[in-house]
């Protein structure tokens, strides 16, 4: 059974205290298997990632099927029905149309003292968008990643999909094709990483890398940031749902599970001021946890890692989501607008009983990859900004370094680096000499 708290007991503080800090996952120390994989790959190139498919995937390949063929792409698109195809088409238009409203503009203007500053915005040249392999793999990751990159204007944007036996996802290939993206490899885990990272014979190496994955995906994206720019690392998935007791409960049960099935570590938290709605909801749960085909990965992560916390008010419910700061927060209340004012602290937050998260993972135009385990409290799901860079501008006529340039040197005077306050010294005695 899942946590039942309630902010009028004396222990609440202790026990929200445990929920907040509860370890969700156990994943296994993998970090030297992979900086072994990374080393690999970096001295093997090919032959490595080659051996490693064949290893862990059950499929043998060479450097000139490490890539699907365009005839491969075809072939898996046609067999993708028809009405699949049109979701996925609308999904796409849609994600593109919310992320082309992103795109930040270029600024320049100058200041009183005559000095030209501004900031412009420029592309990766190239990134990597992993995406886990299998039937079991998401082709709405494939749009959400690689749709904000085309629309940042990266110019060249391959995929990494791995397909264990030779088995491929038709509709992931063709959210490929949807997004723009020509080339897709059928290599995975973390060797696949590191070919992104460093290159190989076939595979050039690529600017940022995003997408999710395994513990040895997400292991061997922190080694190798810093060669590359990632997007995050993204832990189980989360939903918490505010309802003030008017939305039938089976729906708010159903938003429950929507996330609760991805994962048996991923967490689904009920936050109410009405107990009898908190009861209904975990009997709607229950119920429908009889029936769902998932229902052992979602009953395990109800039963391990499921809460449902009884407050006073919305106010006080607000304050407590701010804290967890989840993934996914759904305000299914009377007046969504004004609560999510108090909101602070939240990857995507969903307004009103219309609009459950699911929506948001697939069709909705929003990014669905969302900071999880409380690192909402200080980063934003992926967005067009993952695949830009600022580069600021500044230009000083004579004038304005006669204005500012005393004030840089003295502050270089006192930080004892003399080059630096020299530099600006001889233009100002030039300016001084009439030059």
């Amino acid at each position: 059974m899942p946590v039942f708290l309630s902010t009028a007991d004396a222990g609440f503080e202790a026990a929200f205290a445990a929920l907040l800090s509860a370890k969700r996952e156990d994943a296994p120390d993998v970090d030297d298997t992979v900086a072994a994989i990374i080393a690999d790959v970096r001295a093997r190139g090919d032959a490595a990632v080659i051996e490693m498919t064949e290893r862990f995937d059950r499929l043998r390949l060479t450097p000139g099927t490490l890539a699907f063929s365009p005839d491969e792409i075809a072939a898996e698109c046609a067999r993708v029905p028809a009405a699949e195809r049109a979701a996925l088409e609308l999904a796409a238009e849609r994600i593109r149309a919310y992320h082309v409203r992103q795109m930040p503009q270029d600024a320049r203007w100058t200041d009183p003292e005559g000095a030209s500053l501004g900031w412009r915005w420029t592309p990766v040249s190239a990134a990597g968008l992993y995406v886990p392999g299998g039937l079991a793999s998401y082709p709405s990751s494939v749009l959400m990643n690689a749709i904000p990159a085309k629309v940042a204007g990266v110019e060249r944007l391959v995929i990494c999909a791995p397909t264990p036996g030779g088995q491929a996802n038709p509709l992931v290939l063709l959210a490929a094709r949807l997004a723009g993206v020509e080339t897709v490899y059928r290599i995975g885990g973390a060797q696949a990483i590191a070919a992104l990272a460093y290159g190989t014979a076939t595979i050039a190496p690529v600017d940022k890398i995003t997408g999710p994955g395994n513990a040895y995906v997400a292991a061997a994206k922190r080694r190798v940031f810093g060669k590359v720019g990632i997007d995050m690392i993204a832990g189980p998935s989360e939903i918490l749902v505010i309802a003030d007791g008017a939305t039938d409960p089976d729906w708010v049960a159903l938003d429950l599970l929507s996330q609760a099935e991805h994962d048996e570590s991923a967490q689904a938290i009920l936050v109410t001021p009405d107990a009898a709605f908190a009861r209904a909801v975990t009997a709607a749960v229950e119920a429908r946890l009889q029936t769902l085909e998932r229902r052992a990965i979602a009953g395990a992560s109800w039963r391990d890692y499921g809460a449902v916390i009884v407050t006073r008010n919305l106010d006080e419910a607000a304050a407590l989501s701010n804290r967890i700061a989840p993934e996914h927060l759904e305000l299914c209340v009377d007046d969504p607008e004004a609560l999510a004012t108090r909101i602070t602290h939240a990857g995507a937050i969903f307004l009103g009983p219309w609009t459950p998260e699911a929506i948001g993972d697939y069709v909705g135009g929003p990014n669905h990859v969302l900071p999880t385990a409380r690192s909402a409290r200080f980063s934003s799901g992926l967005s067009v900004m993952d695949f830009l860079k600022r580069t600021t501008l500044a230009r000083m006529t004579p004038a304005a370094l006669k204005a500012i340039g005393p004030a840089a040197e003295t502050l270089a005077i006192s930080e004892s680096l003399q080059a630096h306050g020299l530099s600006v010294r001889a233009r100002l005695d030039r300016l001084n000499e009439g030059g």
